[in-house]
């Protein structure tokens, strides 16, 4: 597969390149600093320098020309304040989904968080709020999106704790706990592989389950498919 991961130096996408290249898949990851090319070279994908928050649309239209996916893997980050989730959280995503559309990409895969799109909790903060509006808004305008075989996953908090291979994936509401980012990239790569499991909005959680069963699980639930 051909896969482009916007926000390609982020932990997740990171440690998603190293999974997809190791097995041979062509990878692009977007970023914004081009002093993080080498960290992103190292894990087999390829660098492309790119700010989704100043990018043409043409750019970012040929950078995904071509692929069988999009992942979107990028996020404002921890320190960065209210207006960077919106034009980071939001509207690089749209700015992602519309290039996608463009390209004729049907491929897209979203990391969102836990609890996007409902009233942030009380007494987060204002970040917080921004930043679970954002994803939620973000959500929204890829399920308005016919032209795009979507899926929405959002993990719960994240650890750098070693892998498990085993995870609860299911649609929300699944409780609140933690899952490693190497869980996550691996549920991601078994995502990919299977794109019968599509138009859902799931949550990810380390759990019992092998991932490759998880996955095989939500299968029977579309009723035959609405692959891509």
């Amino acid at each position: 597969m051909n896969i482009v991961i916007a926000g390609g130096h982020g932990k997740i996408a990171l440690r998603l390149s190293r999974l997809l290249a190791a097995r041979g898949d062509t990878v692009l990851g977007l970023i914004r600093n081009p002093d993080h090319a080498g960290d992103v070279r190292a894990t087999g994908a390829g660098p492309v320098v790119c700010d989704l928050e100043s990018a043409e649309p043409a750019d970012v239209t040929g950078h995904v020309t071509g692929a069988d996916a999009v992942v979107f893997a990028a996020g404002a980050g921890p320190g960065s304040g209210t207006a960077r989730k919106d034009t980071v959280d939001r509207a690089a995503s749209v700015l992602m989904a519309d290039a996608a559309e463009r390209a004729g990409v049907r491929g897209f895969v979203q990391i969102s968080a836990m609890g996007a799109g409902e009233p942030p909790a009380p007494g987060r903060g204002d970040v917080w709020d921004a930043y679970i509006r954002a994803k939620g808004e973000a959500e929204d305008d890829l399920r308005r999106r016919d032209a795009l075989d979507w899926l929405i996953l959002r993990p719960g908090r994240l650890t750098d704790d070693p892998p498990t291979g085993l995870v609860t994936l299911a649609e929300p509401p699944i409780g609140h706990d933690v899952v490693t980012r190497d869980d996550v990239a691996a549920v991601i790569v078994a995502l990919l592989d299977a794109p019968d499991v599509r138009h859902r909005t799931l949550d990810l959680l380390n759990g019992p389950t092998r991932i490759a069963d998880a996955v095989a699980a939500l299968r029977p639930a579309l009723g035959g498919g609405q692959g891509a």
